[in-house]
């Protein structure tokens, strides 16, 4: 699985770290998920066997931690790079809100095609292994050209609300989804196999890969102040 996900991150992204995995019961997953948000630690809300729910809930999770993370940021804050060759939040944001869209396209021509339920056992990755090999950050990848930013985000509220804009196609699409049918859309890569349910989800784990990233900036000795 981890060649399979080097393959999409070639296509759509940047960089990963490790995210500490919490398995949590449906009944309760909206009071961890806000106690999480609260205290910006990692989590995963995913039900052991994948649901709409539990998919919605980590798009929800992923926003507010990207949230939590840039608002009130300074422009001066934003536009910082950590050193050469290196992202600035802003850089961040861009890519993140460019892959959104992207990503979405790629599975959504992915689900379009004829389902194939009896191949579901070829898929040998859970919804877990691959969040926590989409957020290590150990493996590092070059974005590709459409896909590289330029740091046009000096406000920080725009930034979220193009962010908002682009993941709610997204957002909506799970809602009207059947479970089955995301579970019965079996895609093929050279690498490995996947099913439509993990191919909407790759979409918020590269989100939280990149807010580790943003994290990561914040961290810099030489972040600015207020």
């Amino acid at each position: 699985m981890k060649t399979i996900i080097k393959v999409i991150l070639t296509l759509s992204a940047g960089i990963i770290l490790p995210f500490t995995a919490l398995a949590v019961s449906d009944s309760n997953n909206t009071a961890i998920l806000q106690t999480s948000i609260r205290k910006a630690s990692p989590i995963t809300i995913l039900n052991p066997h994948g649901n709409i729910d539990s998919l919605l809930q980590y798009f929800q999770y992923t926003t507010q931690l990207l949230q939590n993370n840039i608002s009130g940021l300074s422009e001066a804050q934003l536009q910082f790079s950590p050193g050469e060759g290196k992202w600035s939040i802003s850089q961040c944001l861009e890519h993140i809100i460019r892959s959104e869209k992207m990503l979405f396209d790629m599975a959504q021509k992915e689900l379009a095609k004829t389902a194939q339920p009896q191949r579901k056992n070829e898929v040998k990755t859970t919804d877990q292994d691959l969040i926590t090999m989409m957020t290590d950050r150990s493996q590092k990848f070059q974005a590709p050209k459409e896909l590289q930013p330029t740091g046009k985000y000096n406000n920080s509220s725009i930034a979220m609300s193009d962010f908002t804009a682009a993941r709610e196609p997204v957002v909506q699409y799970i809602k009207r989804a059947n479970l089955d049918d995301l579970r019965n859309h079996i895609s093929e890569y050279p690498t490995g196999i996947v099913d439509g349910y993990q191919n909407l989800l790759f979409i918020a784990a590269h989100c939280a890969r990149h807010i580790k990233q943003i994290e990561e900036v914040k961290k810099n000795p030489n972040f600015p102040k207020k």
